[in-house]
This record gives C-alpha cells, sequence and structure tokens, in this order.
C-alpha cells in the first residue's frame, strides 16, 4: 500500500527559475507553492540546491518530472529513477508529476513528450512503469494528459478513459493541464469542455496553466503549440473556471519555462489564478 502524499495547498503556485529567487523571498503575492523540474536538481550540491533547501521551508514543493519516459518501450532508466529517489527521499515533496508520453528510444533521448497510441498494450506498460516509479519512491504519482498534435488510428481507448483506466489499475492520481486540453481540442478539433465532462476529476492532485504560440497546419487550419513561452490566453482561463466549477478548489500551477519573464508578470498571472480559485465553494 502506497503512502498519500502530503498535499499542495489549493492555492495558487508557480514554476520556480532561479532568477526569481530574491523576488519571492522579498514579495511571493499569492503564491503558495513553487513546482521544480525534477532534473534540474539531482545533483549533490552547489547554488541550485542551497536555493530549495531555503525555499522548501517556506513553500509546499512540487516536483515535475519530465525525463523518466513513461510510455517508452524500453525499460525506465535505472540510473535516472535512482537520482530521482535520492531527491524525493531528502526534498520531501508535497507531490511529485511526470508525463503521460515518451522521450527515450534505445540509448537515445529526445527534448520532446512525443504521443502514445491509446491500446491495451500501452496501458499495460505504462502501468508498469508507474507502479516501478511509485514503487521506487514510495508514494503516490501524478500523471499528466499531454497535448496532442495527432492522433493515432490504432486508438482504443478515449484520453479521459484511458487516464481513469490507469488510476485504477496503479492508484496513480493525475494532473490536469488545462492548456494542454485546450491546445489538444483546437489541433484534434473536440470540445474541451466535454474532455473535462469526461476527466477523473476527483483523482485530480493539481492542474497546471500555461501560454501556447498559434500557428497553421499544412491546409490553413489553427495549430496550437505548446511552448509555455507567454500569458495564459483568455479561453484557457475560461476553461479553468469550467473545471473549477466541476471540481471545486485544487492546487493551480502557472508554467512559464521559455522566454521567462521578470517576476512581476509572472506574479500576476498567479493572481489570476488565485483570483479563479476564490471564486469556487470550498
Amino acid at each position: 500500500m502506497l503512502d498519500a502524499a502530503p498535499f499542495l495547498p489549493a492555492a495558487a503556485g508557480v514554476g520556480y527559475k532561479p532568477q526569481h529567487f530574491a523576488d519571492i523571498l522579498a514579495d511571493a503575492g499569492p503564491v503558495k507553492w513553487l513546482e521544480i523540474h525534477a532534473e534540474n536538481y539531482m545533483g549533490d550540491g552547489g547554488r541550485p540546491i542551497a536555493q530549495l533547501r531555503h525555499l522548501c521551508e517556506q513553500f509546499a514543493i512540487s516536483v515535475h518530472g519530465v525525463g523518466l519516459s513513461i510510455g517508452g518501450e524500453g525499460p525506465l532508466d535505472a540510473d535516472h529513477l535512482a537520482r530521482l529517489k535520492h531527491l524525493v527521499g531528502w526534498l520531501n515533496p508535497a507531490s511529485f508529476s511526470e508525463h503521460l508520453a515518451w522521450s527515450t528510444h534505445d540509448s537515445h533521448f529526445y527534448n520532446d513528450l512525443l504521443p502514445l497510441p491509446y491500446t491495451d498494450a500501452t496501458l499495460a506498460r505504462v502501468c508498469d512503469h508507474i507502479n516501478q516509479v511509485q514503487d521506487s519512491i514510495g508514494r503516490r504519482m501524478l500523471l499528466e494528459n499531454p497535448s496532442s498534435y495527432l492522433a493515432f488510428a490504432e486508438s482504443s481507448w478515449s484520453e479521459p478513459e484511458f487516464l481513469t483506466e490507469i488510476t485504477r489499475r496503479t492508484g496513480c492520481g493525475l494532473l490536469l493541464d488545462v492548456n494542454n486540453v485546450f491546445v489538444s481540442a483546437t489541433n484534434l478539433d473536440f470540445s474541451p469542455q466535454g474532455y473535462i465532462d469526461a476527466f477523473a476529476l476527483d483523482q485530480v492532485g493539481e492542474i497546471h496553466l500555461g501560454g501556447h504560440d498559434e500557428d497553421e497546419d499544412d491546409h490553413g487550419k489553427p495549430l496550437l503549440i505548446d511552448s509555455h513561452g507567454a500569458e495564459v490566453v483568455d479561453p484557457v482561463w475560461a476553461l479553468l473556471d469550467y473545471t473549477l466549477a466541476k471540481s471545486g478548489p485544487k492546487p493551480v500551477l502557472v508554467e512559464w519555462d521559455t522566454d521567462v519573464p521578470d517576476w512581476p508578470v509572472l506574479a500576476a498571472e498567479a493572481t489570476r489564478a488565485a483570483t479563479a480559485l476564490e471564486r469556487v465553494p470550498a
């Protein structure tokens, strides 16, 4: 039986960037928790670890992995998993999450989080990997829904059904990225509200928001790229409101990973997330 990880507060959080360290300590505004990328803190010392040790005295910390390749066909990287276990062991974060995606093949590592066909074989492989991660770190993890740019003809599960079945088989929770839902819905032409209606909101331990880039495909149709490099757009804020009205208050994180702005811009996005949460009955 897995021990449940400590809960994040149902409040606004931001993805932590070292250039914001002094600003956060001086005035964090509405931010009650921070998220870090696991792979940036797997060393044994130095300034990043020193800053993180200081921050975790004042803020709940969520660890977000980007390199485990949960959906990869090969086995999980044992060294990577061992370093993750060490980080989770000393930090004792409030949450750990990873992506429903793959990023490795043989000895090659790709910078993109690549999509999966939703088949029985994929389901079994993903569940085996999640069980391995949870057994290693000794706690429940969250799995994030992807942003999609294509769909596989061989998929026999819808994405919400696939994620729900993963939670049933493994006991993991879910990280719901509403920007990813909006991006996928635009690219694949489905209703984002319908997706939320079908999602296992009772298993959600964290909600993400982020910016995206707008482009066109070869046929002139809108193509959205999940970039985490801009402000959250109004339709995504509206989708957050729709989600929270159904789910109740949840921890809500603003991600901004490229073209990172000065702290006041990110703090303003966190304030908007906090305002959205204030409108939700407890």
